[in-house]
């Protein structure tokens, strides 16, 4: 079995990614692992979506150059259960296995699988929920007779007609009014169908 490490830290609190390697290194001896690469994210929020090391590892691991990925604990790695979890359906596909030291997790073992699991499940009736409040409250709001989505914007079917005449792109048409080009185009092809010197469209 040949494993991956990933560890990160941040310079300003005053950590050393070497803490996380060791451990993890005497891990992988302990259990006869061969270390196929040390991936390392020094100064760098574990809350951006990318870094720099972690995209790397993610990179090789479609390579298939190892055959597991070991963290010390979750939140050095992922930024969010959902990101946790996203990682682990594709090193699943893979056929990746994933060990955090921490919190014990080996997909690897019968325990790692079912927790795993159980994490998804939680994810999943997260998002049933939310979305679910989502709906509700676009029900209420319809019941309410208030006005769903964006707000309608006038446009001057005009002023659309004489920035044509003198040049201007569909998009500095667009960038001048503040509409899409898209919603100058639609009003200028409805200044030949509509009297009212204003129309009235959805940007």
């Amino acid at each position: 079995m040949e494993a991956a490490i990933y560890a990160r830290v941040s310079t300003n609190n005053g950590q050393d990614p070497e803490m996380q390697l060791r451990e993890i290194r005497e891990y992988c001896r302990r259990r006869g692992w061969q270390l196929a690469g040390e991936y390392v994210d020094a100064g760098i929020s574990g809350a951006k979506d990318s870094r720099p090391e972690l995209n790397r590892l993610v990179a090789d691991a479609h390579r298939r150059r190892f055959d597991a990925v070991v963290v010390w604990k979750f939140d050095r790695f992922a930024r969010s259960v959902s990101h946790l979890l996203r990682a682990l359906e594709t090193f699943g596909s893979l056929g990746i296995e994933f060990v955090s030291l921490s919190e014990q997790l080996d997909t690897s073992t019968p325990t790692g699988k079912m927790v795993f699991t159980v994490l998804g499940a939680v994810a999943e009736l997260e998002r049933s929920l939310i979305a679910e409040r989502v709906r509700a409250g676009l029900r209420n709001a319809r019941a309410k007779g208030r006005r769903l989505g964006r707000p309608r914007k006038a446009v001057d079917a005009s002023l659309v007609a004489s920035l044509r005449a003198q040049g201007a792109s569909w998009r500095a048409v667009g960038a001048k009014l503040g509409v899409a080009p898209a919603t100058a185009y639609t009003v200028a092809r409805r200044r030949l169908e509509i009297p009212p010197r204003v129309a009235v469209v959805s940007d």
